[in-house]
């Protein structure tokens, strides 16, 4: 036989596009439009269906920018018709390749009563099937006018990401507009050809199941009379009846797919359009589980929940229902999908809080699955935190977008920061936006690693990023793939349908210790600083909102704002989602969250006033009491406590002169720091162990510029070749020494500003940095060196709950991936005997490497250099980020142990605070071992006035402590991270409780006050 296989494929699918597909509709007639374009944001419904209209039609301009308009169609169905199945069909102006990306829309009833949502894949609302003729057909569409940003020439720099600077021209124009036969018979052929297209192409070209399919379909094509596709359609299905019936083989793979709708809570659009996005998917998602029995949708981020719940009553009441039948399935059990890597222990904790207790609140439903395929990295310490929530399996996908090394498994067991293991799951289709073709399962199948110990894989299936959901098309190729030679098995069932099995049949599966590193994305660690900074600061300030609420509370009365504090978290959980925090959003976004993030911390900035004042007695006595948030003392003042400034012994001033050669020697006793005339810090002795912290020839505090021009993901990436070009910023304006003893020095360096100033606080082993960068560069990345005479080959970098360890090495390609990675508030290198750690206010990335000491060939040893990322200028999907003023803080803590790191973390976020008043306050709690850190202390959210407290273990090793209370205690129960009682804790003499702590596990009470 001679082979002709391209000659049919190329057939097959110019039939299908030419002929076949467009007789799905063999029969229209257009529909009589009117418009309101709405002014500025979009309006309140009634508003939009009360509104007047003026006429349109196809192929006129609509929608500039960010724009609301409302559609009115109506019409009528031609008696003609009878009997026959009539759609509407709605064209926006829709580009097929961009669904939810672009304009979309949400249909209502006549009474105002949403329909579903309208997108390029999504374009139909059915009239009925079969109907009478004559009806009489009127819907509204609110369209949103959302504009491409992400176009088909990527990551070009675009002013349409903002209504403020975005242009006023029609974005649109107007499509086909019509009612339309529903050929369902021609329907059905198309996804029998499409479904069997796809089988073919993904099988190996000398698979004899392949040329099976092939003369199945070049039969079926014969049939077709292309004149008349309707009439001969039933012809062309029976022809391939023989080959859909062949059933899959036993050892098949098999997929469970889950509808699925990744709605990005922000990214290349506002939050407010967001909360339309969500409205629109979920009408769409509950429709067709109206339309599918075998369908199973599920949808994560509880904020995206309450979106519907607040806005769209009537989609709540639809998505109810659907939940208390079991086929839409809220998953993840997180407020939003979050970043995992730069929220801090406590936010970390809190998605898992205020996620899974709304899921149990409306739904009555306990999640256990995870569900975070989008996210840039996963922090180590998500796995225990997953089990302390509840739940019990991990989802993600993201890690396939990885540059340099393939992830080994798809199924297995991740073990966290403390050695909590938690059942997870990489599905092999690498995609989260699954359509079922066959390409995709042909993909998920030969990628799965697991084979020959595990049998399946999860799909999550439908149009995603900005929304869609599922549609009627990818079921039907379910329904075929369900059972067909060739093809993997696929049935949609519930996520947690697939975990049972996936754990049944593999609990041996291997296990990846520690974090889940993406090598890509790396950017996402430094770009919108003041969104990062908003961030740290708000964490900080709701831990003392709380714990000084909660002090006030229990020692004098104070109410407790319990639903003020509720909001605000919730609020800044939300700005954690991964692309708001990442800083990879269009400046609308971080616009406003810059605006958010200033209206968070006033407002926890006045709670925080009201409890210190209940709690510092008379402010009239002329006396100050001092307030210490931080878990470890301080200067005298106690842990969580406070206690009258009584003007104790000040520690030796330090001191400052001139330095020989140019620049100044700082000293307080502890150490003596030389700044050159560069204004660069070439040495920091340590005067107790006699030990130099610089190397030989090298400066600290080094400001240095690269050129940051990825190859794409602008706000995203930075890629590894950005270090091939470097300008040091040694070049000064001025330098001088200021009253308090510090030296301050001024450089410009292209069209920006920089002023510095490096001070040595009395009485401490510590050297304090601030950096005022008033930035207006380009595609320019800016660092703090600090080249470290310390020999090692990691370093260890605090995340949520304690610390992790990552080489400062290249040896393996896995080692030099990671040539930027993340760190909360320290970075800490360390020999035997001697370390020195790099504490930040408000950075993330760092980077570090290795160096000879001293110069060729004469070196000896190596050296380690750690290095800040305070800023960057990605032009896109914000073509002016983080231009303007930027302030940073930052030490230099020579002679540290990991201890003193975790310590001295704590204390540049949380500052003392001094309030007038004569008294001191009892810490609520008191641990007597260093290395257990409290890091929350608040008043259990079920208002009953329990004391809640958690602690951890930072320092990496086994560690027990005795707690003691500052008020009487009642029972004492270890909780889990909702509060809910797992076990009780005896107390021991005294009412105080002993503790035994794992390396970083973390520990939440519940404390009953005493009567």
């Amino acid at each position: 036989m001679h082979n002709d296989r391209t000659i049919t494929e190329a057939r097959l699918r110019r039939v299908l596009d030419e002929r076949i597909r467009p007789a799905v509709y063999p029969e229209s007639v257009p529909l009589t439009v009117g418009v309101w374009h709405a002014p500025g944001e979009p309006v309140p419904v009634a508003e939009g269906l009360a509104a007047p209209r003026t006429p349109i039609g196809p192929g006129d301009a609509w929608g500039p920018a960010w724009g609301t308009s409302w559609f009115t169609v109506t019409g009528s169905v031609p008696a003609e018709w009878a009997g026959r199945t009539v759609e509407v069909l709605l064209d926006l102006g829709f580009d097929p390749n961009m669904t939810g990306f672009q304009c979309e829309g949400l249909v209502y009833r006549a009474d105002g009563s949403p329909v579903k949502g309208l997108n390029p894949r999504n374009q139909w609302v059915r009239v009925g099937g079969p109907v009478a003729g004559g009806e009489h057909v009127r819907l509204h569409i609110e369209a949103a006018a959302n504009p491409v940003i992400l176009d088909y020439e990527p990551f070009r720099p675009t002013e349409l990401g903002d209504r403020t600077t975005a242009d006023d021209r029609p974005r649109y124009r107007l499509g086909r507009m019509d009612l339309a036969v529903f050929d369902t018979e021609v329907w059905e052929l198309v996804q029998d050809l499409e479904v069997l297209d796809g089988l073919m192409t993904g099988l190996p070209e000398d698979a004899p199941r392949r040329w099976e399919i092939l003369r199945a379909v070049e039969r079926a094509l014969d049939a077709v009379d292309l004149q008349d596709v309707g009439g001969t359609a039933p012809h062309a299905r029976e022809r391939l009846a023989g080959v859909l019936a062949a059933p899959a083989q036993a050892s098949a793979h098999r997929i469970s797919a889950v509808g699925h709708a990744h709605i990005d809570s922000a990214w290349l659009w506002p939050l407010r359009e967001t909360v339309r996005k969500v409205a629109r998917t979920t009408s769409n998602m509950t429709a067709l589980l109206e339309d599918e029995p075998e369908f199973v949708y599920a949808m994560s981020q509880a904020q995206q929940f309450a979106w519907v719940k607040e806005h769209r009553p009537e989609v709540w009441a639809r998505v109810k229902k659907a939940v208390a039948e079991g086929r839409f399935v809220p998953v993840g059990g997180m407020w939003v999908e979050s970043d995992t890597n730069m929220p801090g222990s406590e936010a970390l904790a809190r998605q898992f809080v205020h996620g899974k207790r709304f899921f149990l609140e409306k739904f009555g439903i306990e999640t256990e699955e995870v569900w975070l395929p989008d996210s840039f990295g996963y922090s180590a310490a998500l796995p225990q935190l997953v089990r302390l929530s509840g739940s019990k399996w991990f989802l993600t996908q993201k890690i396939s977008w990885s540059q340099m090394n393939k992830f080994p498994h798809h199924t297995f067991w991740w073990e966290g920061l403390d050695g909590t293991r938690v059942f997870t799951h990489f599905p092999p289709i690498d995609t989260y936006n699954a359509q079922l073709s066959g390409t995709e399962l042909a993909h998920a199948v030969r990628n799965f690693q697991e084979k020959g110990g595990a049998t399946r894989s999860l799909a999550p299936t439908g149009w995603g990023d900005g929304g869609g959901g599922t549609t009627r098309e990818m079921l039907a190729r379910a329904r075929r793939l369900a059972d067909l030679e060739g093809s993997a098995r696929v049935v949609f069932e519930k996520p947690s349908a697939f975990f049972e099995k996936a754990h049944a049949e593999y609990p041996d599966a291997p296990v990846w210790a520690g974090e889940l590193y993406l090598e890509l994305h790396r950017a996402t660690l430094t770009s919108q600083a003041r969104t990062k900074q908003g961030n740290r600061r708000a964490e900080h300030l709701l831990h003392e909102a709380e714990l000084w609420s909660a002090t006030a509370a229990v020692h004098n009365g104070f109410p407790y704002p319990h639903e003020r504090l509720d909001r605000l978290w919730k609020t800044v959980l939300l700005h954690q989602f991964h692309d708001i925090l990442p800083g990879t959003s269009i400046a609308w976004v971080h616009r406003e969250a810059a605006a958010t993030y200033a209206e968070v911390a006033a407002e926890l900035e006045e709670l925080v006033e009201d409890a210190l004042a209940a709690l510092a007695g008379d402010a009239s006595a002329g006396g100050t009491v001092v307030f210490n948030a931080a878990p470890h003392g301080r200067g005298g003042i106690p842990a969580l406590g406070a206690k009258p400034d009584e003007c104790p012994l000040r520690p030796v001033p330090s001191t400052a002169m001139a330095r020989e050669g140019g620049g100044y020697v700082l000293e307080n006793g502890l150490l003596r720091v030389e700044v050159d005339g560069r204004g660069l810090v070439v040495s920091v002795f340590d005067k107790e162990t006699r030990r130099e912290t610089v190397p030989p020839g090298a400066a600290a505090n080094l400001l240095q510029l690269h050129q940051d021009f990825p190859n794409m993901w602008d706000a995203w990436d930075v890629d590894r070749f950005y270090r091939n070009t470097v300008t040091d910023l040694t070049d000064v304006t001025s330098m001088e020494l200021t009253d308090e003893g510090a030296v301050r020095v001024v450089r410009a360096f292209g069209r920006s500003r920089v002023e510095q100033r490096i001070a040595l606080p009395a009485g401490v082993r510590r050297v304090d940095f601030t950096a005022e960068v008033d930035w207006h560069e380009a595609e320019k990345f800016l660092k703090a060196a600090f080249p470290l005479d310390v020999h090692t080959d990691r370093v260890a970098a605090e995340t949520q709950f304690g610390h992790l360890h990552r080489p400062t090495h290249t040896n393996t390609s896995w080692d030099a991936a990671k040539f930027e990675a993340c760190a909360h508030r320290f970075v800490h290198v360390e020999e035997h005997g001697w370390g020195a750690a790099l504490v930040n206010d408000s950075t993330y990335g760092y980077d570090v490497t290795r160096a000879p000491r001293g110069p060729e060939p004469a070196a000896s040893g190596t050296t380690t250099t750690v290095r800040l990322s305070l800023l960057r200028a990605p032009r896109f999907p914000d073509p002016r980020t983080d231009q303007g003023v930027h302030h940073f803080g930052y030490a230099l803590v020579p002679g540290a142990w990991i201890g003193d790191a975790v310590c001295e973390g704590y204390r540049v976020n949380l500052p003392e605070r001094r309030v007038p008043g004569d008294r001191g306050v009892a810490p609520l709690v008191h641990v007597d071992n260093e290395a257990v850190v409290v890091s929350a202390v608040k008043l259990a959210d079920d208002a009953s006035g329990d004391v809640v407290l958690r602690l951890y273990e930072s320092l990496g090793g086994r560690a027990r402590t005795d707690l003691s209370f500052g008020f009487p205690a009642g029972a004492v129960h270890r909780c889990d991270l909702l509060e809910r009682p797992l076990e009780p804790v005896e107390p021991a003499d005294g009412g105080a409780v002993t503790l035994a702590l794992r390396a970083f596990e973390i520990v939440t009470l519940r404390v009953e006050r005493g009567r």
